[in-house]
């Protein structure tokens, strides 16, 4: 049987990046540019990018264009954990875009994790975290309302989390628990991670403590099966 034209160019592609012409970050050339080199319509190049896709070669961002997928990141779950950090011990370029900042009353899990009671206010941070400009991760912060009245100000303004706590009294603070559980990718969660809907995610549930063992935050981050690579450190 013949090869499909769309599947030759994603293997002639496949070869290119395995042999380094385009290396892990690296823009591959536009739509338009691979149709003319191979001689066929984009809808053809589009099959043949998707496909690397599927395989997590490659990722697109909108407006950009389609990159050369990157190395894992390795990021240590200890009981200090700061996105930036990590990903710069990667060697890599930390950024967060946020995506929403809401005031709203607890929910029973909430309300259990804080220790608050049903329906107290608490503060709400949404967003993808990044490295190198590829998303990584999925999360969603929650804080006590009542101890952090001008924190979602203060995340719109800086775009950082742990700024924006230390601008609210609280300089230090550690995880006092994380569980992890494997999940496969919604539409809504794979859109934002840029990743195939039912690929491979890990979610982890993290209960954030200050110096004297009061709950400050509730977090659930969703990260990208292929690109991180989870480990427990041991910190103090």
């Amino acid at each position: 049987m013949k090869e499909a034209i769309w599947s030759a160019i994603a293997g002639t592609l496949t070869e290119e990046i395995a042999a380094g012409h385009y290396r892990p970050g690296d823009r591959l050339p536009t739509e338009a540019a691979l149709a003319a080199r191979f001689g066929v319509n984009r809808h053809t190049v589009r099959h043949a990018l998707a496909a690397l896709a599927e395989r997590g070669l490659v990722h697109s961002r909108q407006g950009a264009g389609v990159f050369v997928a990157q190395r894992p990141t390795d990021y240590p779950l200890g009981r200090r954990v700061r996105f930036h950090q990590n990903v710069l011990a990667a060697g890599q370029t930390p950024s967060r875009r946020i995506s929403r900042t809401e005031t709203r009353p607890c929910d029973a899990d909430e309300a259990r994790a804080l220790r608050l009671k049903v329906g107290d206010p608490v503060q709400v941070v949404e967003g993808v975290s990044l490295a190198d400009g590829q998303p990584i991760a999925v999360f969603r912060s929650v804080f006590p309302g009542g101890r952090f009245p001008d924190l979602l100000a203060s995340v719109r303004e800086t775009g950082s989390i742990t700024r924006s706590l230390a601008a609210s009294g609280l300089t230090d603070y550690t995880r006092a628990e994380t569980r992890l559980t494997a999940q496969l990718a919604d539409p809504v969660l794979a859109l934002a991670l840029a990743v195939r809907p039912g690929a491979p995610v890990m979610r982890t549930l993290a209960v954030n403590v200050d110096p004297k063992g009061v709950p400050v935050e509730l977090g659930t981050t969703w990260f990208a099966g292929d690109r991180v690579t989870l480990t427990v450190a041991d910190q103090p």
